[in-house]
């Protein structure tokens, strides 16, 4: 039976970095299959809130459920079993330069409990043939564009089949053309049936492809739908 429940939901989460309160009573939710822009001011809270969902920061106050897991009860020890639900697409990249792309990949695999070789090695070529890189899995970071090795990241958050994408200014550091093929990228992958929640600035990209918008604003998350 299809479970309705959302993907993701806050309620009355205030987002701290350090201990200072970056957003206040924060309540959204994301269905699964959804696909949303964070839009809001550098330093307004967009990448406190992503880190906070995928638990890299503590939330101290209120409630929020991510994939299935209560990110306020979450353990140190629970996190691997939330990162294999999810997925999340830095700007700067953060692949290892002395490790190709199949390694990249594969520690990934490891890291979150896979064994099977022949199955490790089958799901990359997927992944990789997904965000059209089917044959880069021998090259290094550094012989690829910064096109190229975002797809990589990309490949990367999908090895577990997550529910959800957090993307964290995905195309920050590329230039409009590449940015908008990341994007189309992006769309395909929602298309597939994984929900994404997008942090940019990028208002051209947000114009092309239209999308519901959580504005980050004055210490509140507003959303287009409420």
């Amino acid at each position: 039976m299809f479970n309705a429940e959302p993907v993701v939901s806050l309620q009355n989460a205030f987002i701290y970095q350090n201990d200072r309160i970056v957003l206040n009573d924060v309540n959204f939710t994301i269905n699964k299959g959804e696909f949303v822009f964070l839009i809001g001011r550098t330093g307004s809270g967009k990448s406190s809130l992503l880190k906070t969902l995928y638990a890299d920061l503590w939330l101290q106050q209120g409630t929020a459920k991510v994939a299935g897991y209560q990110i306020e009860k979450m353990k140190l020890s629970d996190r691997p079993f939330l990162r294999r639900k999810i997925g999340v697409v830095f700007q700067d990249f953060q692949l290892f330069m002395d490790r190709n792309v199949n390694e990249n990949l594969m520690w990934v695999l490891e890291a979150t409990g896979w064994t099977d070789r022949a199955k490790m090695k089958a799901r990359i070529a997927e992944v990789l043939m997904q965000v059209g890189l089917a044959s880069a899995k021998d090259k290094m970071p550094h012989q690829l564009s910064g096109g190229e090795q975002q797809r990589v990241v990309i490949a990367r958050a999908l090895l577990n089949e997550p529910q959800i994408l957090f993307a964290d200014e995905p195309t920050g550091n590329l230039d409009p053309e590449v940015s908008a093929q990341i994007l189309q990228l992006f769309k395909d992958i929602n298309k597939a049936g994984t929900a994404i929640l997008m942090a940019t600035h990028d208002f051209d990209m947000i114009r092309q492809f239209p999308a519901r918008i959580l504005k980050c604003d004055n210490g509140y998350v507003k959303s287009d739908d409420l």
